[in-house]
């Protein structure tokens, strides 16, 4: 099967309804992905179809746990989960955060060449950006342990809004630990169409 094959099968796996040009910018994304890899190092993962397992369907397979119109991406690094998602869910608004320079060079060249008009990419640390609001879902894919996730991440969310992070086995250690002005809302095991590992979403809000 062809990527553009697997991903609208691995769209409709997961229950989403994604228009065919938005599926069209995910096959140039990763087009970009693979291009900028060889010299900034953005993802280990190096094949396109794997790609398209490893990173596109596993941060679609989010969406249906997020808030809107708001989204931050706390370590975005190559744009993952919030480039597929912004591009899956066009009238939200989502800003893409990361420390590197290097890692924000490509997000903000991947925002223009792929016309992502709703994407901001912000190059800062996530304890001392001074966020000009707050978020109504701030989400990570692989930031931290989810303490230290909400100590630097939380304050970031809107008071009615969640946080989302995305974990692999289900993270019974991490949940023992949570702070005082968190709350589990859930924990959701995550189907990744074509991914043969565990992976869930811990949905959190501000108690």
């Amino acid at each position: 099967m062809s990527l553009a094959g697997e991903l609208a099968a691995g769209i409709a796996a997961l229950g989403l309804d994604v228009a065919p040009q938005a599926q069209q910018r995910m096959l140039d994304y990763l087009v970009l992905v693979e291009k900028w890899n060889k010299a900034y190092n953005l993802t280990a993962v190096r094949e396109p179809a794997k790609m398209l397992t490893h990173h596109l369907l596993d941060s679609l397979s989010v969406l249906p746990h997020l808030h809107g119109p708001r989204v931050l991406d706390v370590g975005s690094g190559a744009g993952l989960p919030g480039i597929p998602l912004a591009m899956a869910q066009a009238e939200w608004q989502f800003t893409l955060l990361d420390s590197s320079h290097k890692k924000t060079t490509f997000l903000r060249q991947a925002v223009i060449e792929l016309k992502l008009a709703n994407v901001d990419v912000v190059c800062d640390r996530v304890e001392t950006w001074p966020a000009p609001q707050t978020f109504d879902t701030v989400v990570s894919r692989a930031f931290s342990d989810l303490p230290e996730f909400l100590e630097l991440a939380g304050k970031l969310c809107a008071k009615t809004g969640v946080v989302v992070a995305m974990k692999g086995i289900y993270p019974h250690e991490e949940l023992a630990q949570l702070p005082k002005d968190f709350q589990l809302r859930n924990v959701v095991s995550l189907k990744v169409p074509g991914l043969g590992a565990e992976r869930h979403a811990a949905v959190l809000q501000p108690a």
